[in-house]
């Protein structure tokens, strides 16, 4: 591509691999996911490339697996928020919060010096068992790192495994920045997801919420959006179709 900085060479294993879509179209698609920060539904990515829908949603769901591959090897270090939210619509006449029937996800939110956002990890999670939380700890934050969450009874067993960890009772009247940010992003994730993407069931949540750690986690570098994602797309394997639906 003429827009890209670096070469970039199309080889088997990326997700462009056995592609009936001309890779011009990739490369457009690229591009408009690239650089619209709030995501763009299949249905425009159809209308603006001239392609099918469902050759639209499967491009969107092919570089959404090559953001995810590209950060799964990131840790996060120093501070760290973490807490659980849920995705979904509530059963009617159902528990909200822990014990509803929504899915859970664990969010990750490292902190500079100044208690700033740095960066994120979200992982959709069977429960919020003490085990669960650990494992999640074990694959994507170093140890060593000081873990700062609510007093929510699982959450207590990072301090045996490796972790400093503080735990505060949530209340936003009492004490304004504990856990700030990270509830900060919750929200905008919830409406990354609600505002783009109407009626996502739980199947495909964790490639939606790899789309906006990928975009948040390169929120300082616009500019090389495109030359990252393109990059991305050539260096991750492909998935297909019937993978997709299955």
């Amino acid at each position: 591509c003429t827009n890209c900085h670096h070469q970039t060479t199309v080889t088997s294993g990326t997700v462009f691999e056995k592609t009936r879509t001309k890779l011009l179209k990739w490369f457009w698609a690229i591009f408009l996911i690239a650089h619209d920060k709030r995501g763009v539904s299949a249905t425009y990515l159809a209308s603006e490339l001239g392609i099918a829908y469902q050759t639209a949603w499967t491009i969107q769901h092919k570089v959404r697996k090559a953001m995810g591959d590209r950060d799964s090897s990131y840790t996060l270090a120093g501070i760290v928020e973490l807490d659980d939210a849920f995705f979904g619509a509530p059963t009617e006449g159902g528990k909200r919060g822990r014990g509803t029937e929504q899915t859970p996800v664990l969010v990750a939110l490292s902190l500079d010096k100044k208690g700033c956002p740095k960066y994120l990890k979200m992982q959709v999670i069977p429960d919020v068992k003490g085990t669960t939380l650990v494992d999640f700890a074990q694959k994507y934050i170093e140890t060593g790192a000081t873990i700062s969450s609510d007093m929510y009874r699982s959450y207590q067993t990072l301090a045996k495994n490796g972790y400093q960890h503080e735990a505060k009772l949530f209340n936003p009247a009492e004490n304004p920045d504990h856990l700030k940010w990270l509830h900060t992003v919750i929200s905008n994730v919830k409406a990354f997801i609600g505002g783009t993407y109407h009626g996502l069931d739980r199947k495909h949540l964790q490639a939606y919420l790899d789309e906006f750690c990928y975009r948040f986690n390169r929120r300082e570098v616009k500019s090389e959006s495109f030359n990252r994602l393109a990059q991305c797309c050539v260096s991750s394997s492909t998935i297909t179709y019937p993978e997709l639906i299955r």
